[in-house]
């Protein structure tokens, strides 16, 4: 299937092969081409270029785009997409005064979700994600990481992994799995940590390893959850079966996360609602990603991630959703992208920067996904007329996409 799109009024994000990320004053500069076409092939770009210079070509199909802006599809690289049910009443708690580690210690958060996931069957489980994932599919997210975690158990853990295989064998998006078994200690081992961290280690990382169900291994690195030696431990078991570290670090206080996770090459540290200097003197000349989850902070109120400071040290920054039902209920890669620059002072440039191949790159996925480059899997927005990707992130409570496209085929 050859199919041109022509009369693009903004081809974002083209790139050369080779970019991996983008950091500092480079995450400004998003290279475009006015007045476009692009060339889609088999699911893959094949070219690009101004409407002047366009090609003598016969396609199956001809989109015209007069009008509407053509960009990557979204990459979110931090989810929990993959849960049972909600927590609205947590919802009501938090107006009502109560803090998140208020709500934790009276058995709220993540122990709760991992009740209701443990009472779910994996069919009913499947199905409630998949509605998920395919609404997160229609608002542009052609890439995206899904985390264990609520299951802490060995068979919940299980559950929960063989779910997003499942998503990742019957939808086109592309899907990274994390096992987050180290989300937090369960009741019964509360006064137990070696013993939960145990279970983890010999129980759980092997049955995984032996069904081949994840990519990355994660934690939450913070006071009161996982502390930084549980979670060296954690990342070197998780190594030893091929799986990179990808941590939850900074979210709430900071206790030396993010220097442990660079030395042990975590592919991304996410959260970072707290930076002192030694984490950023840590990140430079490393391979870390960070990631930024604006909408988490939106939602419970907490500070967002510095990204200005970050970028004027010259780091790349990636955002994401942290998708989950207890402190960010949405998936909305647009809201992300919008309140990033709202919230955080980024640039739409460097939030979509952040939100594509950035993105990409915090989920291995920067060699296919997260620009417009030739050779790299055609998974496209098309907006709806506007008069600049700048009203992607202005007008934020509007949907301005028009198509999405995920391996060359517009999705319904």
């Amino acid at each position: 299937m050859l199919t041109l799109f022509t009369h693009i009024r903004e081809l974002l994000q083209i790139r050369e092969p080779g970019v991996s990320w983008v950091a500092g004053s480079d995450m400004t500069i998003l290279p475009k081409i006015d007045h476009a076409w692009l060339l889609v092939e088999d699911g893959i770009i094949r070219d690009f270029g101004a409407m002047d210079e366009l090609p003598n070509v016969q396609p199956d199909r001809k989109v015209n785009c007069s009008g509407r802006v053509v960009l990557p599809a979204w990459c979110d690289s931090h989810t929990h997409l993959v849960y049972a049910g909600n927590r609205i009443q947590e919802f009501v708690d938090r107006i009502n005064g109560l803090s998140y580690e208020e709500i934790a210690n009276r058995g709220g958060g993540i122990l709760n979700s991992a009740q209701r996931l443990n009472d779910t069957d994996e069919d009913t489980l499947y199905q409630e994600s998949a509605t998920r994932l395919e609404a997160l599919m229609r608002l542009g997210t052609g890439a995206i990481e899904i985390k264990s975690g609520y299951g802490l158990t060995v068979e919940g853990e299980l559950k929960m992994l063989r779910v997003i295989r499942r998503l990742r064998d019957a939808y086109p998006v592309a899907i990274r799995a994390s096992f987050l078994g180290a989300h937090a200690f369960p009741a019964a081992y509360k006064e137990d940590h070696e013993g939960y961290i145990k279970r983890i280690i010999d129980e759980m990382l092997p049955r995984i390893a032996e069904e081949g169900l994840a990519d990355y291994i994660d934690a939450f690195l913070e006071t009161g959850y996982f502390s930084v030696d549980e979670t060296v431990r954690i990342m070197e078991a998780g190594k030893k079966y091929g799986l990179i570290p990808k941590i939850h670090v900074n979210q709430f206080t900071a206790i030396g996360g993010v220097r442990a996770c660079v030395e042990h090459d975590a592919l991304s540290v996410d959260h970072l609602e707290i930076v002192e200097d030694d984490d950023i003197e840590a990140l430079k000349n490393s391979r870390t990603m960070p990631v930024a989850l604006p909408s988490c902070s939106y939602f419970i109120s907490i500070p967002y991630t510095p990204a200005r400071r970050l970028l004027s040290a010259g780091l790349p920054l990636a955002v994401a959703s942290d998708f989950n039902p207890g402190t960010t209920p949405s998936g909305n890669m647009n809201f992300v992208v919008a309140t990033a620059c709202i919230k955080m002072k980024m640039t739409p440039e460097e939030a979509i920067n952040a939100a594509t191949l950035n993105g990409a790159y915090a989920m291995g996925l920067e060699t296919s996904h997260g620009s417009i480059t030739r050779g790299k899997r055609a998974n496209l927005i098309v907006t709806k007329p506007v008069t600049s990707f700048y009203e992607l992130p202005y007008a934020f409570g509007s949907n301005l996409i028009q198509d999405v496209m995920i391996e060359g085929e517009f999705i319904a």
